[in-house]
Formats: structure tokens, C-alpha cells, sequence
């Protein structure tokens, strides 16, 4: 035990000097659920909540990718340094991430200011691995200005993006023909700024106008949400997409509704560790064999779920005393 907590905390001088293998193993040891990984996450806290946390979702086949690769060139022009998080769907044969878009990345990939890591959704159906945050965190203590996590893409579950982002992109492109999806999904409750990406496609402008129409019917104070036309692979509409997200950041600082999003996070966060916690005891007291002989009484209707829930708990409880 005394040598897992010294390599831990080798790991975590390490990411802290500025070593980036030692980053990828810390990133291994969470997504693999090693033991004690917490540990060190819990060393690099105090060293968290610097850098901006940009969400950028979509459908499939907007580019996003693309767009995460020239926004990191421009905001390394500006002197930033960016963490890449590319949420990936699971390859359900290894269980790790198809990497089908990150060759589109290739033009920063060899920059040491940029450090890029794909991980699976693992079957989460939120678009978002459950890791996710744990690997941000670690970006966050790496030093990095910006963090950009980009979402599998997979229609209505994306809105999960909002409890871990502190702006959020909404990319859409003309001839998707999912607009109104876009509104079943309650994107319009999470996007900061909306990007027609492929600009230069016929019905770009069609695109433009609805998402302007339908922001109009969604009219809330404060931030007014913009629309950015953008051609991703030629780099058009880049800078004035980097302006904006910058402003943005700047008017969540100075409305105080950074804070507020900080703490909503925090808490978010912090009972998601509760609830695993208590998941993982539950399992780790309660057998295979009476949960399954409970769930069969349910089955059956000789027992409701919520009695058989206060029993299993109520086991617990006089295990515990």
C-alpha cells in the first residue's frame, strides 16, 4: 500500500512539473478505475479552476473535430496552452474509443502546448464519458488555459455538456434536416453560442435564419446567444468565433455567473460522488443472489421496488451498526 501511495504521488510531482507522460498515465489509471486513482485526484485539486472549460456538441457529421483543430491553432496564436478531451463511442469489441476523428487533428498534434487525449462514453448515453471529469481536472492541474471536450455527437443526450462546461458550442451544418430535433433536445436551453459550421454549403443562410427565428422565441436575459458561420476547413470564421467565446467568458466574470456555475458544478459533482459511492458499498455487501432473488419478486409483483430498496438499505444499515 505504502508503494501505490509513493508512485501515486510521484504521478502527481510529475504532472505538476509539467511532465506529460505522467499526465497520460494518471488519465490510464482513472479510465482503467485503478485502485487509489482518487488519491491523487484529490492531490492535484488545489492546483484546479483556472482554465476555461469550452463544450463543443452537435450532430455527427458537423466537423466538430475540425473545428476543435483550428480553434486550438487560433487560441495558440494568442499565447494559450489547450487540453483536448474528444469523447469517442466505445468500440464494443475492446471496449476503448474509435479514434475515427482525431486523424483530423493532425495539425496540432505534435504541439507540445497541446496535449490531446481520446477516451470511449464506455455505454454512458450522455455523450460524455463518466471519466470525463476526472480527466478535465487533470488537464486543469496540468496548467492548461483551455480545455475543449468534444461530445460524441449523438443527438438528444448532449445536453449533459452544460454541467461540465463553462461555454458551450452548439455546431450545426445545412441539409441535416435536425433542426427540430435540435429544439426536442433542449439545445436551445444549453448553447452559449451557435455555430453554422460548412458555411459554405447551399441552405447555410436557411440554417442561419432559423436558428435566429427560434433564439428570438427562446429570448433570455443577459447573454444574448450568437450565431457564427464558419467553414472549419478552410479556417473561415474562426477568430471571430474565438472573440466570442472569449467575450463570453468575460461576461460570465464580470455577471458573477461564473461563480454560480462554479459552485452548481461543484455540487453536481460532488453528489455524483456520493451516489457511487453508495453504489459501489451496495455492491460490494449486498450478494449477487439476493438482489437478483429481489429483483425477481418485483418481477413477479410479489414485492414493489421501493420496499425492496428500503430492505436492501436496511440491511446495510444493521451490517453497518
Amino acid at each position: 500500500m505504502k508503494q501505490l501511495k509513493a508512485i501515486i504521488m510521484e504521478i502527481v510531482s510529475k504532472i505538476l512539473s509539467g511532465d506529460r507522460r505522467a499526465v497520460a498515465r494518471l488519465m490510464s489509471l482513472v479510465e482503467d478505475n485503478q485502485p487509489n486513482y482518487t488519491s491523487a485526484l484529490a492531490e492535484l485539486y488545489p492546483h484546479t479552476g483556472e482554465a476555461h472549460i469550452i463544450g463543443i456538441t452537435g450532430p455527427p457529421g458537423s466537423g466538430k473535430s475540425t473545428l476543435v483543430d483550428k480553434l486550438t491553432l487560433e487560441f495558440r496564436k494568442r499565447g494559450k496552452t489547450v487540453g483536448i478531451i474528444a469523447v469517442d463511442p466505445t468500440s464494443p469489441f475492446t471496449g476503448g474509443a474509435l479514434l475515427g476523428d482525431r486523424v483530423r487533428m493532425s495539425d496540432i498534434a505534435l504541439d507540445k502546448g497541446v496535449f490531446i487525449r481520446s477516451m470511449g462514453t464506455r455505454g454512458h448515453l450522455g455523450g460524455l464519458s463518466t471519466k470525463t471529469n476526472d480527466l478535465i481536472k487533470i488537464l486543469d492541474a496540468f496548467g492548461k488555459d483551455i480545455i475543449l471536450v468534444e461530445t460524441v455527437g449523438t443527438g438528444q443526450s448532449e445536453v449533459e455538456i452544460v454541467k461540465t462546461a463553462h461555454t458551450t458550442l452548439i455546431v450545426e451544418v445545412p441539409g441535416l434536416g435536425d433542426d427540430i430535433q435540435t429544439i426536442k433536445a433542449g439545445i436551445f436551453e444549453i448553447g452559449d453560442i451557435f455555430v453554422v459550421n460548412k458555411s459554405d454549403r447551399e441552405g447555410a443562410d436557411n440554417t442561419f435564419r432559423e436558428l435566429e427565428t427560434m433564439l428570438d422565441m427562446n429570448k433570455s436575459e443577459g447573454w444574448k446567444i450568437p450565431i457564427v458561420k464558419t467553414v472549419a476547413t478552410s479556417g473561415k470564421g474562426i477568430i471571430p468565433l474565438v472573440d466570442i467565446i472569449e467575450s463570453h467568458l468575460q461576461y460570465m466574470h464580470e455577471t458573477g455567473k461564473f461563480q454560480e456555475l462554479k459552485k452548481q458544478k461543484i455540487k453536481d459533482e460532488f453528489m455524483g460522488i456520493v451516489t457511487d459511492n453508495i453504489n459501489s458499498y451496495i455492491r460490494n455487501r449486498s450478494s449477487e443472489d439476493d438482489i437478483d432473488a429481489l429483483v425477481e419478486k418485483i418481477i413477479n409483483y410479489e414485492l414493489d421496488p421501493y420496499t425492496a430498496a428500503e430492505r436492501i438499505m436496511n440491511s446495510l444499515k444493521n451490517t453497518s451498526n
